[in-house]
């Protein structure tokens, strides 16, 4: 489980604490007679705390949903592209091998290899952190690593290094 997703279940459980709790301690004020500033104060935080936790929990909605179209994006790519011709399977062969070659010169790193090769592929930062299911800051981080050992500033830069000369 990421660390993100525990940060999530953590925050959602101490809402429902918070909820169970405050709302514990109104029925409890309510039948002992407190004062309405103290009842009023009671709801106002059971209900921000409603609040809250619905907020979280469309976000997590939405974020799994966009997930799964992301992944559902990759899969109808990969089946929409058909089978190659010869001469195309021997060309991506020979810049896959050249590629390959480049990245263990710049000395990168296993994951900086990966991410190497999805940055290339056109994937967004996004998409590449729900693919190697990591956060999107770590990859940032690998892609910025990446640019400074190829000696370019940027995406763009980079994949313009194997194809430049190429077109």
């Amino acid at each position: 489980m990421g660390r993100e997703r525990v940060k999530d279940i953590t925050i959602i459980t101490v809402l429902i604490m918070v909820v169970s709790a405050s709302g514990a301690d109104l029925i409890a004020d309510l039948s002992e007679g407190v004062t309405s500033l103290h009842l009023i104060q009671e709801v106002v935080v059971v209900f921000l705390s409603i609040i809250a936790l619905v907020w979280l929990l469309l976000g997590l909605r939405k974020q799994s949903l966009d997930i799964l179209t992301l992944k559902d994006e990759l899969e109808a790519a990969k089946s929409a592209e058909g089978v190659p011709k010869k001469y195309i399977l021997e060309g991506r062969a020979k810049l896959s091998d050249v590629v390959t070659q480049q990245f263990f010169e710049w000395e990168l790193t296993r994951s900086e290899g990966e991410i190497g090769w999805l940055l290339l592929k056109g994937l967004s930062f996004k998409e590449i952190a729900v693919v190697r299911n990591t956060l999107e800051k770590t990859v940032r981080q690998h892609a910025s690593s990446i640019y400074k050992k190829a000696g370019v500033s940027g995406r763009h830069a980079f994949s313009a290094w194997f194809i430049e000369e190429i077109l």
